[in-house]
């Protein structure tokens, strides 16, 4: 079946290296070396020193073209490094899309973390969303940064496309019969819309793999820009559920700045669907890491 992260183009290391090497001298002679693929991209280190990152879909690309023109403005106002696109590249005949580059930054993906080094990311991702959530959003609108265009916590539509995915997740034997109770258990409890319409700028994507982590566990960089749009700020708030423990919510939030029930329980949806879309698509690259962490973080969610 094909996947909503099923690529519709894939670029070679080797085509990437000659594109870098046409379009930036500056960078000969190019090496260059896989990081890895997502939903939307293929990345690359180059010369050891700075990620590139080709769009694999036509979505893709458009995200791109919002990432390179707002990051430079957004990025050195952050708490939390982000990338800042230095090479901006442009499509041609054989490559039909923007591409973009960026320094690397510190840490690496998380994986197998510890509570206690969760706990660490509690007080740098309170003041790294409020900041971004602070971001005039007259600036963003000038950066032509998008409103939410897909019903991202649109309940009447998300709440079925959920109930699909988790039977989905457990004919593919990923999710134990305790866990798909409790996940049903919680889903009765999202019954209506939301009523809060606070708009704010969004990361938009935040989960487990796009951010990475220090030698200690602690959040060392925020990555994947893709998805960033003018939205509703649980939208986010959802990585509160997905990644940090029960207990240091409450820490959070003191120092993000109390939000209503509602909004806290719409975030919490928000990382549930989110939680299973990447345990299926990890499912679908047999990347057993991935599995692993996606249902770790489906309890850390559900927990109280």
């Amino acid at each position: 079946m094909n996947q909503p992260w099923s690529p519709e183009i894939l670029i070679s290391d080797q085509k990437a290296a000659e594109m870098i090497e046409k379009q930036f001298p500056s960078l000969k002679p190019v090496t260059i070396e896989i990081l890895g693929e997502g939903f939307d991209n293929s990345v690359f280190l180059v010369n050891k020193q700075f990620v590139f990152r080709f769009p694999r879909r036509e979505i893709a690309a458009k995200l791109m073209q919002t990432e390179n023109r707002a990051l430079p403005a957004l990025a050195p106002l952050l708490p939390i490094p982000a990338p800042n696109p230095l090479f901006i590249g442009k499509p041609e005949a054989e490559y039909p899309w923007q591409f973009g580059g960026y320094e690397i930054l510190p840490g690496k993906t998380a994986a197998a973390l510890s509570h206690e080094q969760r706990m660490l990311s509690v007080e740098p991702l309170a003041h790294f969303l409020r900041t971004l959530h602070d971001f005039p959003l007259e600036e963003a609108k000038k950066l032509q940064i998008p409103y939410d265009q897909l019903g991202r916590i649109n309940i009447l539509k998300r709440k079925p496309m959920l109930e699909t995915n988790i039977e989905r997740a457990r004919e593919h034997g990923l999710l134990n019969q305790n866990l798909v109770e409790s996940l049903y258990t919680f889903l009765a409890t999202i019954t209506e819309p939301i009523k809060d319409r606070t708009q704010t700028l969004v990361h938009g994507d935040l989960h487990i793999r796009n951010f990475l982590v220090n030698e200690t566990g602690g959040i060392s960089a925020i990555i994947d820009w893709g998805d960033m749009h003018i939205g509703h700020p649980a939208i986010d708030l959802s990585i509160i559920y997905s990644f940090l423990p029960a207990s240091g919510r409450e820490h959070f939030f003191k120092l993000y700045g109390e939000v209503e029930p509602e909004v806290k329980k719409l975030a919490k949806f928000k990382a549930v669907y989110s939680i299973l879309v990447l345990l299926l698509y990890a499912e679908d690259l047999k990347d057993e890491e991935l599995i692993k962490e996606a249902q770790l973080s489906l309890h850390v969610a559900l927990s109280d």
